[in-house]
């Protein structure tokens, strides 16, 4: 299980994953606190160092215990206090909440965009003729190695930036799509909450317990890939169209 680990990888996946989680956690303080709920901000969550939103497990062990075995790792940090009486009044209790959960995934979001352009202009940079560059592309978005993009011969810099890059688009673009699921305690839950009818919350609120009960089936047996899988698809199928146009392959 463990013979094919690559330490390489695992830091740069490591790296890319605290940040991530980090904006993540720091944009649903942010949005409370525009809110004006200080709630978050009092207990110094409005913050990128990522100290401030590790959870031992979701930050630490379970990652790292992905990324060594090959298993679909899940991520997550501590939960930002979000105190709802507090919101603004120019929105309901409910609308105000759900957009604080909203930011999280969104964050995630704009980061995936601003790191695939980066990734696209660093493999732009290396100045190979086009579907070289698809390739260093490919390899540096895909590759489940860093080992693959050393191979390339690119130089240790680029190698390490592309590798990180690659890695910042991908992680953003899962947690986004795993917060957004309406179950338990992720934000999807949240922001779907918001938009319900009244007379149904009552039979959403009872059964959220039992989402999140799902949710951890679906994450240990690997079924959560199916879930999300489908539409991490498309959005991969459209990320290499851009790549195609943006570096003329």
């Amino acid at each position: 299980m463990f013979d094919s680990i690559s330490i390489p990888t695992i830091l740069v996946s490591y790296v890319a994953l605290l940040f991530s989680l980090s904006v993540h956690e720091a944009s649903h303080a942010t949005a409370a606190y525009w809110l004006e709920d200080d709630t978050a901000a009092r207990l110094g969550r409005m913050t990128l160092n990522p100290l401030a939103h590790m959870d031992p497990l979701g930050t630490f062990v379970f990652p790292l215990l992905g990324m060594a075995t090959g298993f679909p790792f899940i991520g997550w940090a501590k939960p930002v206090p979000v105190d709802p009486r507090n919101l603004t009044r120019r929105f309901t209790q409910r609308g105000g909440f759900a957009l604080v959960a909203a930011a999280g995934p969104a964050s995630n979001l704009v980061l995936a965009v601003i790191f695939l352009a980066l990734l696209l202009v660093l493999v732009k940079l290396v100045a190979l003729p086009p579907a070289l560059e698809l390739r260093v592309f490919a390899h540096a978005l895909l590759a489940r190695k860093v080992e693959s993009l050393q191979a390339l011969e690119l130089g240790s810099a680029m190698t390490l930036a592309l590798a990180l890059t690659g890695r910042l688009v991908l992680i953003n673009i899962g947690l986004a799509l795993f917060n957004l699921l309406p179950m338990g305690p992720l934000d999807g839950s949240g922001i779907l909450r918001g938009m319900l009818p009244w007379r149904w919350l009552p039979k959403f609120d009872r059964i959220q317990p039992w989402m999140g009960g799902a949710l951890i089936v679906l994450a240990l047996t690997g079924l959560l890939g199916y879930v999300i899988g489908p539409v991490f698809g498309v959005i991969l199928t459209g990320i290499e169209g851009i790549a195609r146009v943006f570096l003329g392959a």
